[in-house]
């Protein structure tokens, strides 16, 4: 019997009530062959705590596992990605949303086009849901586009277990996102988009991921520890070909924003 069932990856750590939107978005998918696979990272706060009770017993579909102690998002993705009997793989953090039918249209696509792993664009906004912007994703992305800067959301990945195995996330402290989707293309050759938003992406303040300034030592981490350059190529890499493409991307995704959050562009 063919497996068509999709894995839905999400780490928690004292997320609060936006969890239950997340949640819900999951469960409300047009798509229904899915499991929502959470692993919570230690988290000490009472509501996020009763959310995943709540809806591992309202649903069948809701896998909840507790680690003793915190370990990280990547560590607790990784104990999903353990635990998921997918075909297919999908990750959704706790404080993003997904349009309804996101998981129905990219498998389609993925049929069509005879594909194993696809990606989408997505909207930005603040943490009341406003709008702030817009992230056009290229309609092809090979392993050495990677290689130059991340060019997919991963909360809007999806891809084909059977094809490329699972793919689970180096315990790096930052940009572990990037460096499991340079093993993924490394394994696949290219993945192909949607280029229409699928996915609403929850900007925080002052979090680590939008201080990018922050994050020069962990992209160099990236080349030196899953690409295996030396020091010296990792940042001849990092300063000659990451930046100059993370400034152009960075340019081209204001300039694509204002236009969406003017003319709001359909798609």
């Amino acid at each position: 019997m063919e497996n068509n069932l999709v894995s839905v990856i999400m780490p928690t750590y004292n997320t609060g009530s936006i969890l239950e939107d997340s949640i819900n978005n999951i469960l409300k998918q047009t798509y229904k062959n899915l499991e929502l696979i959470i692993t919570d990272d230690k988290s000490n706060d009472k509501t996020t705590l009763d959310i995943l009770e709540r809806y591992k017993k309202k649903d069948e579909r809701v896998k909840v596992f507790y680690l003793e102690k915190n370990m990280g998002s990547g560590y607790a993705r990784n104990i999903s990605i353990k635990n998921a009997k997918g075909r297919y793989i999908a990750f959704c953090d706790s404080d993003d949303i997904w349009f309804p039918d996101k998981l129905e249209r990219q498998l389609e696509y993925m049929k069509h086009k005879g594909c194993s792993v696809t990606y989408s664009s997505y909207i930005l906004c603040n943490m009341e849901n406003k709008e702030e912007g817009i992230v056009i994703s290229p309609s092809k992305v090979t392993f050495n586009m990677m290689k130059h800067d991340n060019k997919i959301g991963c909360l809007t990945l999806l891809y084909d277990v059977e094809k490329n195995g699972k793919q689970y996330f180096p315990l790096l402290r930052k940009r572990q996102d990037w460096a499991m989707l340079l093993t993924l293309l490394k394994k696949s050759g290219n993945a192909y988009g949607i280029k229409a938003p699928l996915a609403y992406y929850r900007i925080r303040p002052n979090s680590l991921s939008h201080n990018k300034i922050s994050l020069i030592k962990y992209n160099i981490d990236v080349y030196n520890k899953i690409l295996g350059f030396t020091k010296a190529k990792a940042y001849i890499y990092f300063f000659f070909i990451f930046l100059p493409c993370y400034f152009t991307k960075k340019i081209r995704i204001k300039r694509l924003s204002n236009k969406y959050m003017k003319h709001k562009v359909s798609f």
